[in-house]
């Protein structure tokens, strides 16, 4: 009987890329700012402008209002506290949005070296130093000089270095190996699968020393698993899948322990696996469409015995939970009352701090993470509590990733704060001794960033709502201009931490809104649940009560919002300018979805037996004629002759999701009506922009546009405006042929 197989780790890695049409997310290593997961891409024609004339124009205000008495607040709510007034310099946008001097470390199993991503040809690629080197000693592994890498990994012997990459934002990814020892030779391509097919996953393999397991699609509907020898190249296959949406989850020696299946009811049932006769026995069903990115995590235990998951039971907090193999009895492992576990981790596995953290090796659970105004950490294991105590004492931030050595006694530690993102501690627990490695941003000082401060409010139906403001550093009390920033998804969240764009748009002066409307993971079952249905309807009313709320506190000017989101944040940013365009002053959609129908439609196949508790259950199936109608009601291409809001679109030509056709339409339409559009087109980005030298054009572009549209309380004077740190080295600053910025 054919199996379906998942790695033991990360299990449902490739779940949530089918759910996602294959793409989990990219462009780190800047923080998701308008997805809670970016990827990228090509060449935006350079903006040029006259000698000594500053991006902007003229009064960029309206006059100014008196400041209305604050509405009383309910219980709930929270207000945000004004901060001393100082006078920031100004940050560009290079220094903000250029690839970062040093990202995701990770230290070698065998505890000796370790390797990182640092500019490099102009991209961001694999470095390697010794544990006890600095950067001057260090030299890149890979010469990548289109596109930079996201995902890498250690191969479990240390010998090898192993990456994902794509081109050009097409999302099929291949799997390349690089060895350290050689650092001048070629990259090998591990997997070269034809056109339409990709790499969705790979890992160590236990049980397989020197091996990993490659989830891929070489049959262009069925994702198999395939064992692959690091050091020859030579590739098995180890499963085929038998059933759409069933998936094998491995023991510890590499042997089939559970099953998990979609059914056609929408349940996800889970299932133990006889090792002799691959017999399923049913152990239980959990309930559909409050998993719209499936059950996560889905851990095997080290010894086999239990499977570890993310599940609500009769809670409305998703808590981790053991399910016996041979009883199928269920037991919490960690839960917090009032909070979520945090299941954004499992989107990018080894980039996005982790949902739960396990010890290398054994797989033994370490600690898992959890929602809330700043994440928290909940240690599960004795052993690590020491070294987490130890870690926690480096940083005033959350712990984010985390790697160790085979003996568990040699750490690489980064950090989640606000205001001095990943900064990178290593930690030997065996001495006591730690030291810190690098700074992402060591040209940025963190007192001339906002910090992000939670916010509570609740929606006109009485949900309780969750967001993030973050206000210029030094604003006094009065109406400030404010862009509404929507995450995509819609089933990711916005959490406290460092996002890029919130801060370019701060210290330009605007106030910036991020809202976990409902729909948003992380906020219990009936937050997720509340938005079935509603795509356009109290989805966007969630938004619109936050910049309601944002207005009465005194904080907003309610003729200077904006809105601005890419993916699902793009949609509800038409939506916004389509249905209320009265609300919205200027607005920026990127890569977003103007037509439900096309989008679900037009997802990869292999995706669509994934898409009963997401796309299916909360916006419609489009093959339905009655449903298809809704979707296209719920959609801002039947309605763009009612904008009336200066837009600015961005996209990218090879978008494997959002069709670039539906950008193109809604630009035709608005300039046949003489609408103010702007619309940035890279030939060589997908689903959103990856390569810095085009995200830099973009947030010139954005930048422009809010100026013109909204008007600005920009708080640094002339005195303030200093050089910005020469990047153009690290960011590959290039034109490049086919690619436009056009506005009319």
């Amino acid at each position: 009987m054919a199996l379906t197989v998942v790695s033991a780790r990360p299990a449902s890695s490739r779940v949530l890329q089918a759910i996602t049409g294959g793409r989990t997310c990219s462009s780190w290593p800047h923080p998701p700012s308008w997805d809670a997961v970016r990827e990228g891409a090509g060449g935006i024609a350079r903006l040029t402008l006259p000698p000594g004339q500053r991006l902007g124009c003229g009064d960029r205000g309206r006059p100014a209002r008196s400041r209305r008495p604050a509405r009383s607040r309910r219980p709930e709510e929270t207000a945000v506290t004004t901060r001393d007034p100082i006078r920031p310099r100004r940050v560009e946008a290079e220094e903000l949005f250029g690839d970062p001097r040093f990202a995701q470390p990770a230290i070698s199993p065998d505890g000796t070296r370790i390797a990182y991503l640092a500019p490099a040809h102009g991209r961001r690629n694999i470095w390697v130093r010794g544990v006890e080197a600095d950067h001057d000693a260090a030299e890149p592994v890979t010469h990548e000089t289109r596109r930079g890498i996201t995902r890498y990994f250690w191969s479990d012997d240390s010998a090898w270095l192993l990456y994902l990459q794509d081109t050009d934002g097409n999302e099929e990814s291949h799997l390349y190996r690089v060895d350290p020892a050689d650092p001048d030779a070629p990259a090998e391509d591990l997997t070269p699968l034809p056109p339409g097919s990709r790499v969705f996953s790979a890992e160590p393999l236990s049980g397989y020393p020197g091996s990993v397991l490659v989830v891929m699609n070489r049959r262009p509907t069925s994702l198999d698993l395939f064992r692959i020898d690091v050091a020859t190249g030579g590739t098995t296959p180890h499963c085929e899948q038998s059933e759409p949406t069933e998936n094998i989850l491995l023991d510890h020696d590499g042997a089939p322990a559970f099953t998990s299946r979609l059914t056609a009811d929408g349940a996800i049932e889970f299932s133990s696996v006889d090792g002799d006769s691959c017999e399923r026995r049913p152990l239980r069903r959990l309930g559909g469409a409050e998993y719209p990115l499936d059950v996560q995590p889905q851990l095997v235990t080290p010894d086999g015995r239990g499977l570890v998951i993310g599940a609500y039971l009769d809670s409305d907090d998703l808590r981790l939970v053991r399910i016996d193999r041979a009883t199928g009895a269920m037991t919490v492992v960690a839960e917090r009352e009032g909070s979520s576990l945090d299941v954004m981790g499992a989107l990018v596995p080894g980039v996005l701090p982790p949902t739960v953290f396990t010890r290398r090796g054994t797989g033994e659970l370490l600690a898992a993470r959890f929602v809330g105004p700043r994440p928290r950490i909940e240690v599960l294991d004795e052993r690590f509590a020491e070294v987490y105590a130890a870690l926690a004492a480096l940083s005033d931030g959350v712990l984010g990733t985390l790697s160790s050595d085979d003996s568990g006694q040699r750490w690489v530690a980064t950090f989640v704060h606000d205001r001095d993102p990943g900064v990178a501690w290593y930690y030997d627990h065996a001495t006591g001794r730690s030291r810190r490695l690098f700074r992402p941003y060591p040209h940025l000082d963190p007192a001339d960033l906002a910090p992000m401060e939670p916010v509570r409010l609740t929606a006109r139906d009485g949900l309780p709502l969750h967001g993030f403001l973050t206000l210029p550093v030094g604003a006094s009390p009065g109406r400030l201009p404010l862009v509404l920033l929507v995450h995509g998804g819609p089933w990711m969240n916005d959490s406290w931490g460092y996002s890029a764009q919130a801060q370019f748009l701060a210290n330009r002066g605007y106030g910036v809104l991020q809202l976990n409307f409902r729909g948003s993971t992380g906020y219990g079952r009936a937050h997720t649940i509340a938005a079935l249905g509603e795509f356009a309807g109290a989805m966007q009313n969630d938004l619109l009560d936050a910049v309601a709320w944002a207005v009465d506190q005194g904080w907003a000017d309610p003729e200077r919002i904006g809105i601005m989101g890419g993916s699902y944040g793009g949609y509800a940013t038409l939506v916004g300018v389509t249905a209320t365009p009265e609300r919205f002053a200027a607005a920026v959609d990127i890569v977003g979805i103007a037509d439900l129908a096309s989008f679900v439609r037009n997802l990869p196949s292999f995706s669509r037996p994934y898409m009963m508790n997401n796309w299916y259950a909360y916006a419609g199936d489009p093959a339905d004629a009655a449903q298809e109608a809704d979707m296209l009601a719920r959609s801002p291409i039947t309605r763009l002759d009612a904008i009336t809001t200066p837009l600015l679109v961005a996209h990218g030509a090879n978008d494997a999701r959002v069709m670039r056709a539906e950008s193109d339409g809604i630009v035709e339409s608005l300039r046949a009506r003489g609408v103010p559009v702007e619309y940035l087109l890279a030939e060589d980005e997908g689903h959103g922009f990856a390569n810095p030298e085009n995200e830099i054009r973009l947030q010139h572009a954005i930048e422009e546009h809010f100026a013109r549209h909204l008007g600005s309380a920009e708080p640094h004077g002339p005195a303030e405006v200093r050089p910005s740190p020469t990047l153009a080295a690290e960011t590959g600053d290039r034109d490049r042929p086919g690619t436009r910025r056009e506005r009319v």
